[in-house]
């Protein structure tokens, strides 16, 4: 595993990231890897805001994984402030090579230096195998999450 750098993402990896967002089946139904138009608006968004760390992991110059970080302050748990973790992805040909365990003790440590109490992640109800891997790295399915399409 000592062979992925970690970095912050750039906007000359939305290509890399959108592939990997749309390369599985409920990413290929919501994502448009061949339109990164909405995608550098985001990116825009994202690198603007001092409390979101869109990362990249890249081996042999190659990004192969990425995951975004976003610090929340707040007043619940004597304001203590979280971190969310949102689309973790791992490209297919690095899947079980240790990379996402990686990215998420990357994000773990990066929550603790901002200070944070708190780290969290939702993953959707038919990810089995992404359930076991957040349980197996010290996650614990607490809560029951809701959406509500806008």
């Amino acid at each position: 595993m000592t062979d992925f750098e970690i970095r912050p993402a750039s906007a000359g990896d939305l290509g890399a990231i959108v592939a990997m967002l749309a390369d599985d089946p409920l990413g290929a139904t919501r994502e448009s890897p061949g339109d990164l138009t909405p995608y550098r608006a985001a990116f825009e968004r994202l690198a603007a805001d001092p409390n979101q760390f869109l990362v990249v992991a890249e081996r042999d110059g190659t990004v192969v994984g990425t995951l975004q970080l976003t610090v929340v302050p707040g007043l619940s748990r004597r304001g203590a402030t979280r971190s969310i973790i949102e689309g973790v992805r791992v490209h297919g040909a690095e899947r079980g090579s240790g990379l996402g365990t990686l990215l998420i003790e990357w994000a773990v440590e990066e929550s603790r230096r901002q200070g944070c109490g708190l780290v969290q992640l939702t993953s959707d109800s038919t990810r089995a195998d992404a359930h076991r891997f957040y349980e197996r790295l010290g996650f614990v399915a607490s809560h029951v999450g809701f959406k509500r399409q806008l």
